[in-house]
């Protein structure tokens, strides 16, 4: 699966031609530096490492600094893998967005979502809470409500939804179309959302 390594720089909106105004997210799509190429018969499988973004090099480890200075490039701070592209890349090549995308194409964009912290079960599940607030009850409107069984088995079942934890996983978006490349400033245009707050890294997977 080809693709890049991006930047999510925030959402706007496009006028299609037959008048709808469609929601869509403006990436900033490579430069990739090709930090490694992979090798069926060295590594087992055939891919190729991009880079994205700068990075210090007093903020890079040793063994990272080898690795960057073999494929002659500064030191990046996003590495991933990607495969099956069109043609054969070489150490150190550069891929930008023109290379790759075009309109009309339908990608995937792979991202962190945004973390929300500690939340309850009508935040993190969609609950409706235990009720109105008549009957008696007192501060349980956003309760999860019963949550065991009785004597047998004595215990909360696993995977129960409750409270916990939300945001900040891996989300892939998938079959978003690209409205518009932009190749003189390494802009993609893409319909809808993407995961992620803004400035975060995605991958688009083509």
């Amino acid at each position: 699966m080809s693709g890049l390594i991006g930047r999510k720089i925030g959402m706007t909106s496009l006028v299609s031609a037959d008048g709808r105004m469609v929601p869509c997210t403006v990436i900033q799509a490579g430069p990739c530096v090709v930090t490694q190429v992979k090798t069926k018969e060295k590594d087992g499988y055939e891919a190729i490492q991009l880079g994205f973004g700068e990075k210090k090099e007093k903020n890079t480890t040793k063994p990272l600094l080898g690795h960057f200075k073999k494929a002659n490039t500064t030191p990046k701070r996003k590495l991933a893998e990607f495969r099956e592209f069109d043609r054969p890349f070489q150490l150190g090549d550069i891929i930008t967005v023109g290379d790759v995308f075009k309109e009309g194409d339908f990608v995937d964009v792979v991202g962190t979502s945004k973390g929300r912290g500690f939340q309850g079960v009508v935040k993190r599940h969609g609950f409706s809470g235990v009720g109105e607030s008549t009957h008696g009850q007192h501060n349980r409107q956003r309760h999860p409500g019963s949550v065991g069984a009785c004597s047998f088995p004595s215990r909360v079942f696993k995977g129960l939804r409750m409270a916990g934890r939300m945001g900040g996983n891996r989300v892939k978006i998938q079959n978003l179309k690209v409205l518009k490349v932009m190749p003189e400033a390494n802009l993609l245009v893409v319909s809808g959302s993407v995961p992620g707050a803004k400035n975060s890294f995605v991958l688009i997977q083509k």
